[in-house]
């Protein structure tokens, strides 16, 4: 098992007469944005928004744009006050996990859900400015998501619509994703892959039809594993062609 993004948060008790939230040490790599950084914000959100009273989701909102545009908000927000010093406050931790391709969520369930959602957003504003916009945009996805957090959210938030495909190389880094699933790797393309070129859209279009045929049962191929071989050959065109 592989950390491949990780946030920490530091919380008041739960109890405590004061509310304060500060950011620890992270590890958010959103290159190409989201990156694994940006699915673990995300994540973080939906996974804490459920019990958050509805009624301050609009105050949350205000806040994200206020950070986004890189304006100061002024303190409190939600109810907790956003601090530097970390002293008698509580760690908490969130992961994302990698084994193999697969991806799984650690999150920690110390702390109250407004001290988690908070951190994730406070942890986006400090990302560079292109970036930042781009992972506000997932924590917004986020924010509206219903449903399992799993490996379909996953999906959403980074961009790739086939849950059941994903994995560490498609999110890693979907354009060689992109050009692996369509062939595009044999010796005298190699450089394509290495420099993560996107081919003419018409080769990329002459070479899905071609793969297509190949797994299609139509044309003679078996049935099991069909249908998500299919839609990793669309999504990677997708990809390529972005339409």
């Amino acid at each position: 098992m592989v950390v491949l993004s990780e946030l920490e948060i530091f919380c008041s008790r739960p109890h405590a007469p004061t509310r304060r939230v500060a950011l620890g040490t992270s590890a958010l790599p959103c290159d190409p944005p989201p990156g694994f950084g940006g699915i673990l914000l995300g994540g973080i959100v939906a996974n804490f928004i459920p019990v958050i009273d509805p009624e301050v989701i609009p105050d949350l909102k205000r806040l994200m744009r206020n950070l986004e545009d890189g304006r100061p908000v002024s303190q409190p927000i939600l109810r907790h006050r956003l601090q530097v010093d970390t002293v008698g406050l509580n760690s908490v931790r969130h992961r994302l996990l990698g084994e193999g391709e697969r991806l799984s969520f650690d999150f920690d369930s110390s702390g109250v859900a407004e001290q988690q959602v908070l951190g994730a957003v406070y942890a986006a504003a400090e990302l560079d400015a292109a970036t930042r916009r781009s992972v506000m945009g997932t924590i917004r996805t986020a924010i509206d998501w219903v449903g399992p957090v799993g490996a379909d959210l996953i999906a959403s938030l980074s961009g790739i619509r086939t849950g059941g495909m994903l994995g560490r190389m498609a999110l890693e880094n979907p354009m060689a994703w992109a050009l692996d699933q369509l062939g595009f790797t044999r010796p005298d393309e190699a450089p394509l892959l290495r420099a993560g070129i996107a081919p003419d859209p018409r080769d990329v279009q002459r070479r899905y039809r071609e793969m297509l045929r190949e797994v299609h049962p139509d044309h003679g191929a078996a049935a099991e594993g069909a249908a998500q071989r299919i839609a990793e050959l669309g999504e990677a065109r997708r990809i390529l062609t972005g339409r």
